[in-house]
């Protein structure tokens, strides 16, 4: 009884910051990545507009090099809905010479998706960025507030943050300024998946146990893909696996896994001793990783 009555008063949280956004704000966006909390966002939107749609577009930042599962998702759910969305991609800022495309053993365009997302936010002037990302995920999102406000350049300074006492949400802005708002920051990885279990939410496949092509590299589980480098001497193998998180081909790996239910799924992740994160192979980089591309203007 206590874990139903916790997880509903997350969802009437998430519900309030969603009617706050629209009371404070002119112009908000929903980043969706077809990942598990940003489909969990969109159930509590509509929850949070029922009977009336959503009132804001749903915007991708697509790198070209995404699971082609999750774009399938991503595009049956905005059919079903009725959804705008609104997809900008990072290719187009390579070739505009606007980024660099990394290149070697640890390349991914995770990190250039952050000039594409200011870029769109500036074509649309967008005042509000709603977000999936919550506080048990990484330190550096640990320390963000609900609305988490953005310089006119779109950097984040994470020693001048604003107090949230008593719910109490302030979305007042100066011009240029925008707002990331985080809806679910105070949910753990296995709220949302009992949430996802309780509202018996669709998700996309790769969340589930299946067969894949991988190679391993330092320990971790990586995707055989075109867009993945690969050593000469890194073997192919197939293995039964499934994603705890979803991102980027290059920077997101995979876990062994036979749990092929979402019930499954949620008795595994209360078993487990290494957090989602563990699985996102760009954090590896640097221990203050997130917080720099956070610092930078990255969602």
């Amino acid at each position: 009884m206590s874990s139903v009555l916790k997880t509903n008063a997350l969802e009437s949280e998430a519900i309030y910051i969603f009617r706050e956004v629209i009371s404070q704000f002119e112009k908000p966006v929903l980043l969706f990545s077809g990942g598990k909390d940003s489909i969990t966002l969109v159930r509590l939107a509509q929850k949070a507009f029922f009977p009336a749609k959503i009132p804001f577009p749903l915007l991708h930042v697509d790198t070209g090099h995404n699971f082609p599962e999750t774009i399938a998702f991503r595009d049956k759910l905005v059919e079903e809905l009725g959804l705008e969305l609104i997809v900008r991609n990072v290719q187009d800022a390579i070739d505009e010479g606007k980024v660099v495309e990394e290149t070697g053993k640890y390349s991914s365009r995770n990190s250039l998706q952050t000039t594409t997302l200011l870029d769109a936010i500036e074509e649309f002037k967008f005042d509000a960025c709603i977000g999936g990302a919550r506080r048990d995920e990484e330190k550096a999102r640990a320390k963000e507030r609900i609305f988490s406000v953005r310089d006119d350049f779109g950097q984040w300074d994470e020693k001048n943050q604003r107090p949230e006492l008593f719910d109490l949400l302030n979305g007042k802005i100066e011009n240029g300024q925008n707002v990331r708002v985080f809806p679910i920051s105070n949910w753990t990885e296995l709220d949302v998946w009992s949430y996802i279990e309780q509202e018996q939410i669709e998700i996309p496949s790769i969340y589930f146990s299946h067969k894949r092509k991988v190679f391993i590299r330092d320990g971790m589980i990586w995707s055989h893909s075109p867009f993945v480098y690969q050593d000469e001497d890194e073997v192919v193998e197939e293995r039964i696996v499934r994603f705890r998180t979803v991102g980027d081909m290059s920077c997101t790996a995979a876990v062994d896994s036979y749990a092929a239910t979402i019930s499954e799924v949620v008795g595994e992740i209360r078993a487990s001793t290494i957090s989602e994160r563990g699985a996102r192979i760009d954090d590896k980089r640097s221990e203050a990783a997130m917080e720099k591309r956070k610092q930078q203007g990255y969602f």
